[in-house]
């Protein structure tokens, strides 16, 4: 039996259709505003946002980790693996933050 070439044609485009569908989606807003915690490093370091956004910090690092505001505006407790902590950001500024635990993890959020 011979293969029906230009079906093969017609199933490989529509793969690569798919596939480029899902590469192209955008992250939901949720995800635009999560900071990772991964590898003793928050990432991203540096976050952009319009004022009223709440930004996640989520630890996906086996060691307990803190998100705290060098001015004090916000701390979380420890976060232990697949835990987080939300903060939402009100007013324009540059809010800089660090892991307590482990001072060399630093990271800013700028809200404009």
């Amino acid at each position: 039996m011979i293969a029906n070439p230009v079906r093969h044609v017609a199933i490989a485009l529509a793969i690569a259709a798919l596939v480029a569908a899902i590469q192209l989606e955008p992250a939901n807003a949720a995800e635009a505003n999560t900071i990772v915690l991964r590898n003793f490093h928050f990432s991203p370091m540096s976050l952009t946002v319009p004022a009223g956004t709440t930004v996640l910090w989520k630890n996906l690092d086996e060691e307990p980790h803190t998100v705290v505001s060098d001015s004090g505006l916000f701390r979380s407790g420890g976060l232990d693996r697949n835990d987080g902590f939300t903060f939402t950001f009100d007013k324009p500024g540059t809010y800089k933050f660090v892991c307590s635990i482990h001072p060399t993890m630093t990271g800013t959020i700028v809200v404009e």
